[in-house]
């Protein structure tokens, strides 16, 4: 069987967790029935104490993930355990503060709680499941290389297109120049193609070129496609047929390298919620403890 984080060592941590939370609902339920269950009374500051020091741990793990000569547990386990221990959490706070909310620092440690572990769900998905597909798109050629073979056909496209008319020449030339890869964070998370293309002039415009979205490099081909049953030259067929070909190879490198670079944001994306978060929940936490005992 494929093992990973969730089912490494037969699911360990997470009959850890189960016997944390049913060990944590019987102390909730041991609490007095004279008063209602709350936060203040032995049970809560107890069920607190786990929560503090499950907290305090589940932060130590980028310290650990850094850690390259570490004798402490093998990093697949400290993961697969602050997954587990991290999703318990969510049930040992809701019994300590004994499903008592408000408009205060305590809810305010416990709203952040419940964002850090929700963006840790969406780390795990994305963990799970990008890079496979990220395999996957390569076909096994880095992106770097993929980036030659791009520069390489780019030269032969234009080395050909001289030897059309001045047109093939113009819009080959713009389709390559004009060819997006990346852009702003949505455009890379999306993997969206902005690339654009400069048309010959028509005769509703003579003399001036228009502007227009090469998305796919599919303005080109069809440009191309065009041109084949109206060449006047010999054998300018068969050399359009060849820019048809380098096109569409150029039509499926930019397909994956989009298609990688927004794999791999999505990957690192979420790290940039789930640490800014796990900071201001140990402050709001630290907070909460002096809030407790300074009014004590």
């Amino acid at each position: 069987m494929y093992v990973n984080i969730l089912n490494y060592a037969r699911r360990r941590y997470f009959w850890w967790a189960a016997i944390l939370l049913l060990a944590s609902s019987g102390l909730y339920l041991s609490q007095a029935q004279t008063l209602p269950p709350n936060g203040g009374s032995w049970q809560g500051y107890v069920l607190g104490g786990i929560g503090m020091l499950l907290i305090i741990w589940l932060s130590c793990l980028g310290i650990r993930k850094r850690s390259y000569n570490s004798k402490n547990a093998n990093l697949q386990s400290w993961v697969s355990a602050h997954i587990y221990l991290g999703i318990s959490l969510v049930g040992v706070a809701t019994l300590h503060c004994a499903f008592q909310f408000g408009l205060n620092v305590h809810t305010l440690a416990y709203v952040l709680m419940c964002a850090v572990i929700g963006s840790g769900l969406i780390g795990l998905y994305a963990y799970l499941r990008y890079p496979r597909l990220l395999v996957e798109n390569r076909a096994n050629q880095a992106f770097e290389q993929r980036l030659e073979s791009l520069a390489k056909i780019d030269k032969d496209a234009i080395t050909l297109a001289e030897s059309c008319d001045a047109d093939i020449q113009a819009v080959i030339s713009s389709a390559i120049d004009r060819t997006a890869i990346g852009g702003n964070l949505i455009t890379q998370f999306l993997g969206r193609d902005k690339s654009s293309v400069a048309m010959p002039a028509t005769g509703n415009s003579p003399g001036h070129s228009r502007m227009q979205n090469n998305q796919g490099q599919q303005t080109a081909i069809n440009f191309l496609v065009a041109k084949i049953p109206n060449t006047q030259k010999p054998g300018e067929a068969e050399r359009l047929q060849k820019l048809l070909y380098i096109l569409g190879r150029r039509q499926e490198i930019l397909r994956r390298l989009r298609r990688e670079l927004s794999l791999q944001l999505r990957t690192k994306l979420w790290l940039s919620v789930h640490i800014p978060l796990s900071i201001a929940l140990l402050v709001s936490l630290f907070i909460h403890i002096f809030t407790v005992f300074f009014y004590w």
